[in-house]
């Protein structure tokens, strides 16, 4: 059979409109239409929402489809939301439905081919060049032939002529950005000459990237709401943890206040009975002695008197309230001494909760200094490694840092300090002064505590202040509070106050500061512990 003509590409006659009027936009067929199709009722989006998943649906559909079911999930790709998501009209995304439903004509009955004779088969594509409908066989001509490749092929509409300029009857294929409008090319050479335009295809793919950025942002807040979240219960769980221990200390002082108030009310009482016994004693005294002298005043001759009964030298008789105060004095000093300590236990509990976990730093530390492999344990060796002389080693003070600094918060870490005669602890600024013997004092960016002699402790303030303790540490635990300048030190096993620098200004980030001191032949041999907190 010989190969039929194909079909004649001469446009259609078409309605003329005003030439000032612009060119309308593609209806819902068009190539906008699947960026802008709700997937429940499969029309152009009203009041569009988009859910946490990412995907856009009319805002009574998805509320329609939630309504009606016991959870609430993504009707596209059924993920489900542990919480009903508050759903916030997207208004960029409806800004170019309302456009495109404006500038869209509403369907209308399934469109035809033209070309069929006898029964007219459905349209599978229309040609914006030719003006025409095709069906599935009268298309054939456009997927072969050369010329008839390069028409502008669109899904099958019947109102063809508003894809077609109406003053230059040609394709509308571009969008014009500058008047917001469908544009044809030789537009671009007469009214919209030197607009910035782009293809519809482009425009379609800016809708797309336009709705990524969208759900972009919609899923920041996501994130950042459930970051709130998380810190709200954070900081409710850390409440709880700092609100217990003063609890506790508040029942503990409580408990002593109770006991002491009852044992002053024994006292009380006791003074009470032993007053009124001697009371009850001289009153009785003293009616024997009245009896006796109206005896003496009625009997004129000399008579034998009864003797009274031995009473007692009442001068020197006292009610010992000397004893009593001295008693109250000790309870209270015991009591004082049993809420301080109290106070400082639950003090240093509170701390041990912004425990980190500290690893010494080989790049910082002395040459003469041996670390061990988990980076836990500092100890003086005799012999001075050959090691590069980096900015940040120390080489006159046989010191080493922690790896981490802290420029916030608090911190905390315990170090076992066991069988040293001397050692070093605390914290150093980061810009500290490495080379060369430097005073470890605030001012040259240190804040440390140090052990001499055995049992000589300084807290080094510049300048430096000796400490009495009652008992020799043997694990010290250190404490940074950095937006209130604090740094404290803590026997952990006394559980007591060492020394505290207060009202410090920190800048930069600080370290924690270790230092062995030197090994003095083996007396000072032993390493300096970093321990984990309990």
């Amino acid at each position: 059979m010989a190969e039929s003509s194909p079909p004649s590409t001469q446009p259609r006659t078409t309605r003329r409109q005003s030439i000032d009027k612009p060119p309308s936009m593609p209806s819902s067929s068009g190539l906008l239409t699947e960026g802008l199709q709700c997937s429940i009722c499969l029309d152009v989006f009203t009041d569009p929402v988009t859910t946490p998943c990412g995907h856009n649906f009319c805002k009574i559909c998805l509320n329609k489809c939630w309504d009606n079911s016991q959870t609430c999930s993504c009707p596209y790709c059924k993920e489900t939301f542990k919480h009903r998501p508050d759903l916030k009209i997207n208004t960029t995304l409806r800004e170019v439905a309302d456009h495109y439903k404006k500038k869209s004509p509403e369907k209308t009955a399934e469109v035809l081919c033209d070309f069929c004779e006898e029964r007219k088969l459905k349209a599978l594509k229309s040609c914006l060049v030719c003006q025409s409908s095709y069906c599935e066989t009268h298309l054939e001509p456009h997927l072969r032939v050369a010329g008839l490749k390069k028409h502008k092929l669109m899904d099958p509409v019947s109102n063809l002529e508003d894809y077609i300029c109406q003053k230059h009857e040609r394709p509308l294929e571009l969008f014009c950005r500058d008047d917001q409008t469908i544009v044809c090319l030789c537009c671009t050479d007469g009214d919209h000459k030197n607009h910035n335009t782009v293809s519809l295809e482009e425009t379609q793919l800016m809708i797309q990237d336009t709705q990524q950025m969208i759900q972009d942002r919609i899923t920041k807040i996501q994130d950042i709401k459930h970051s709130a979240e998380v810190r709200k219960k954070n900081t409710e769980r850390e409440k709880a943890a700092c609100i217990e221990p003063f609890t506790d200390l508040i029942r503990s002082i409580e408990r002593h206040q109770t006991e002491l108030l009852e044992m002053m009310e024994e006292q009380q009482k006791a003074a009470e009975k032993q007053e009124q016994e001697l009371i009850e004693e001289l009153e009785q005294e003293i009616t024997e002695l009245k009896m006796r002298n109206t005896q003496l005043e009625h009997i004129c001759h000399t008579i034998t008197l009864p003797i009274p009964r031995n009473s007692r030298n009442w001068p020197e008789i006292s009610v010992d309230t000397h004893a009593s105060l001295e008693t109250l004095k000790r309870a209270l000093t015991q009591l004082k001494d049993t809420i301080g300590e109290k106070l400082y236990q639950t003090k240093l509990k509170w701390m041990q909760q912004y425990a980190v976990d500290v690893t010494l730093d080989p790049d910082t530390a002395h040459p003469k200094l041996i670390l061990s492999d988990d980076g836990k344990q500092v100890r003086h060796g005799d012999i001075r490694q050959k090691l590069p002389d980096k900015l940040e080693r120390f080489n006159k003070n046989v010191s080493v840092l922690g790896k981490e600094g802290f420029s916030s918060g608090r911190f905390y870490f315990e170090v076992q300090v066991k069988g040293k005669t001397k050692w070093d602890l605390g914290v150093a600024r980061e810009s500290i002064d490495r080379k060369g013997d430097i005073p470890l004092t605030p001012s040259n960016g240190y804040w440390t505590v140090w052990l001499r002699n055995g049992d000589e402790y300084k807290a080094l303030s510049g300048p430096s202040v000796s400490l009495s303790l009652r008992v020799k540490p043997q694990r010290v635990g250190v404490f940074v509070d950095y937006e209130e300048g604090l740094v404290c030190f803590y026997d952990v096993e006394s559980r007591s106050h060492i020394f505290s620098f207060t009202a410090q200004s920190f800048t930069g980030k600080l370290y924690p500061y270790f230092s062995p001191c030197n090994n003095d032949g083996g007396k000072n041999s032993g390493p300096l512990i970093i321990t984990a907190v309990n």
